[in-house]
């Protein structure tokens, strides 16, 4: 049997592709230098220092701005620091026009120089520091390539600052002649105000003198048309810049936010109200760079922080000590028990029919290939679960945040898991017996393929138990996926011993088997009933992919199940015959070709999920849900009303059953607008980052997940992932009174 010799490789494989953890703070990529600078390289308990982000180009190759202009990303960093260690988000220096022939990228050439901040706690003791960074980039000359690596300093750690300390840091020189280039924020004395013209906005700034030069640089993509000419007109006090607006635009803006960059190396980050308009002044940011005009006006929203895979090392404690050994077994435990309670979830529910059916069928058997068919079983729940784990750790390597179940925000994995439930159900219903077509083959063939089946499964039943969190599993894999690959793969690994426990451990007691009814007709009817949750399962799924992508896409679906059904009649009508096989063969490539392109073959129409932001504030009454957004949701916390977040998913089954066992229960409503609370959902069935980073703020990488803010509290309570009325209702009765 070469089945152990292909998980070997498999797992060989999976772990070659985990990235090495690189000990440098500099790396030497193409076209490209990346450096980690400090200004000082001692840092002090209660006080925060600067570093920076720097990038040496070769000549004509530029990286980007925050705004890219036409095309382009701008650099990202994630970071991964000692506990009480925390770094603010990168600040960028006024960039440069870029033209590219008929387009205008923002960004720059030569060096540059992205600060940021770095903050030490009071509590943080002396010693030193590693700082570990993954940073992603795009450098592009024509052509584009991007760009990864993982950079890591070690900085001393004192505990008191002496009188004059010297910008001694790695890399002090640098910033000394870089960091001076943020732009300023606007001085008070100073104003720009804008207002729409027929081709698009004047722009107009007052600086007290006359201004001969000036260079726009929007903040928002798709406001104006990036390579159009920027006309300037001097005027005694400053400037007139007229803008032609983007081709896209429909709505005017509120306001322009950008860099406007004026003669002799003069930059201000600007917000341009339109006459008459006041807000509060752009505050001054740290190490010369402003604040954004979000934080600058307006009810701020909730600092979601970027917690990427590996970002949360500054919140757990280090590897070598007791804390993280005692917090890694305590989690690995709730892995365990969640894989087991996993088993009783619907998604997993069809799966276990399938394998209660094998064991019957091996009942009688030698007990050694019993326990073998066992032991196979639980290989394919590991590999699994080991391969999903490779492609997270894949992809946090190249700086996405993913979350558990992310696959069933893909149309495509929805369409083709659909397409297998349908075709294995029509086999379980009579039309056609796939046995009889691999059999054909050789009996030498047909044992290896009781080993197969037994192998996928197990990867079957964790593909279609990724949409469910079991109770106590979403703490443990929002823990693992903010860990080392190490720890991560821990996790996992219990989680995947507890999804195939159950059955592995009837196959090792010989004694459990005796209660298994004997083979008999009985079993073609058990086989045939077996297909009713099957074809609930692709209703189900159809369901979700019907809410999340239209009903165009769900039509493309209709069509893949004819030419299932066409395919499975061949099987059934001709049996056992290779010409058969290739023709149904053939019909499933078109099927999956269907899944892949058939959004675009039927259209994109798409199933709205409405927007987002704080339309319906003044007026939305308690008990009526609305989309979330961090802005709404801050914008209910400045009122002073408790809020109740909803992250739910179309895919997710435990998030349906909740809805209607608890949230949409009359008493669960009543106590909802009694405490005057504001209700949000955050729809997930699409990918949303926002969402995403939200989940993993809160500690959690997937749905469901319920989020309670009382008035005057930054951190929610978080409600268990299994609801019921009275679990709800306790914890609202808990929020202080109006008025207290």
């Amino acid at each position: 049997m070469r089945l152990p010799r292909f998980v070997f490789a498999l797992f060989f494989l999976l772990a070659a592709s985990i990235p090495a953890w690189a000990a440098s703070s500099s790396f030497d990529a193409d076209h490209v230098r990346v450096q980690l600078v400090f200004r000082k390289a001692q840092l002090f308990p209660g006080a925060g220092d600067y570093g920076g982000l720097y990038f040496k180009l070769e000549p004509g190759w530029h990286v980007y701005w925050k705004n890219p202009g036409d095309a382009g990303e701008p650099p990202h960093i994630h970071w991964t620091l000692p506990e009480g260690v925390t770094a603010e988000p990168l600040q960028f220096t006024a960039p440069k026009r870029l033209p590219l022939g008929p387009l205008m990228d923002y960004g720059y050439e030569n060096e540059v120089l992205f600060p940021f901040r770095l903050v030490i706690a009071k509590s943080v003791k002396p010693g030193t520091a590693v700082l570990h960074a993954k940073v992603d980039w795009l450098v592009c000359r024509g052509s584009c390539i991007p760009g990864k690596a993982d950079l890591e300093i070690t900085l001393k750690i004192r505990a008191t600052a002496p009188a004059g300390e010297p910008d001694d840091g790695p890399g002090a020189e640098i910033w000394r002649r870089l960091a001076v280039l943020l732009p300023d924020a606007l001085p008070p004395s100073e104003r720009a105000t804008f207002r729409p013209t027929k081709e698009g906005f004047r722009l107009t700034v007052e600086t007290g003198q006359r201004e001969l030069s000036a260079t726009f640089f929007p903040e928002d993509q798709d406001i104006i048309d990036n390579p159009a000419p920027q006309k300037l007109t001097p005027t005694p006090k400053g400037l007139i810049l007229d803008l032609k607006k983007d081709a896209s635009l429909t709505v005017n803006p509120a306001q322009l936010r950008g860099v406007l960059e004026l003669s002799g190396g003069r930059a201000y980050e600007i917000v341009a109200l339109p006459p008459g308009v006041t807000a509060a002044p752009v505050e001054q940011g740290t190490a010369g760079g402003t604040l954004s005009a979000e934080q600058a006006s307006g009810p701020k929203a909730p600092a979601y922080p970027t917690v990427p895979f590996n970002g949360a090392g500054n919140s757990s404690a280090g590897p070598g000590s007791a804390g993280f050994w005692a917090r890694l077994i305590r989690v690995t435990g709730l892995a365990f028990l969640g894989g087991l309670l996993l088993n009783l979830m619907p998604c997993v529910f069809p799966v276990l029919f399938l394998k209660a059916l094998a064991l019957v069928h091996s009942g009688h058997r030698e007990l050694h290939k019993l326990r073998t068919h066992g032991l196979v079983y639980a290989a394919g729940i590991l590999v699994s679960f080991w391969a999903l784990v490779g492609v997270l750790l894949g992809l946090r390597a190249a700086g996405a945040t993913l979350g558990w179940g992310f696959q069933f925000q893909s149309p495509v994995f929805l369409a083709l898991m659909a397409g297998l439930l349908f075709f294995l159900g029509l086999s379980l219903a009579g039309q056609f017996e796939i046995g009889l077509t691999l059999t054909s083959a050789g009996g030498a063939l047909a044992q290896k393929q009781g080993y197969t089946g037994s192998f996928f499964t197990g990867v079957l039943a964790v593909v279609v138990a990724t949409p469910c969190t079991a109770p106590f599993m979403g703490a443990a894999i929002g823990y693992a996926l903010a860990q080392s690959p190490a720890v991560t793969f821990a996790v996992f690994t219990a989680l995947a011993v507890g999804l195939a426990a159950p059955y592995v451990a009837l196959t090792l007691q010989p004694a459990w088997t005796r209660l298994l009814p004997k083979p008999g007709v009985w079993m073609e009817v058990l086989r045939q009933a077996v297909a009713v949750p099957i074809f609930a399962t692709v209703i189900w799924l159809a369901w979700v992919l019907a809410t999340a992508y239209g009903a165009s896409v769900l039509a493309a679906l209709l069509a893949s199940f004819l030419l299932l059904a066409i395919a499975g009649w061949f099987l059934g009508r001709w049996p056992a015959k290779r010409w058969t096989t290739a023709v149904a063969a053939l019909i499933l490539l078109g099927v999956i070709a269907l899944a892949v392109s058939g959004q675009r073959l039927f259209g994109d129409a798409r199933a709205s999920i409405g927007p987002t932001g704080n339309a319906g504030l003044d007026s939305a009454a308690a008990g009526a849900w609305e989309l979330w957004s961090p802005q709404l949701l801050a914008a209910y916390q400045s009122q002073g009303r408790p809020v109740f977040v909803d992250f739910t998913a179309a895919w997710c089954l435990s998030c349906q059953v909740n809805e209607r066992v608890a949230l949409n229960q009359p008493q669960v409503n009543q106590a909802f607008q009694t405490a005057n609370v504001a209700l949000l959902r955050a729809d997930w069935t699409r990918h949303d980052e926002t969402i995403t980073q939200a989940l993993m703020a809160l500690g959690r990488s997937g749905v469901p997940a319920y989020a309670l803010y009382a008035p005057g509290q930054s951190q929610p309570q978080m409600l268990p992932e299994v609801l019921t009325p009275g679990i709800v209702t306790d914890a609202l009765g808990k929020l202080p009174k109006a008025g207290h």
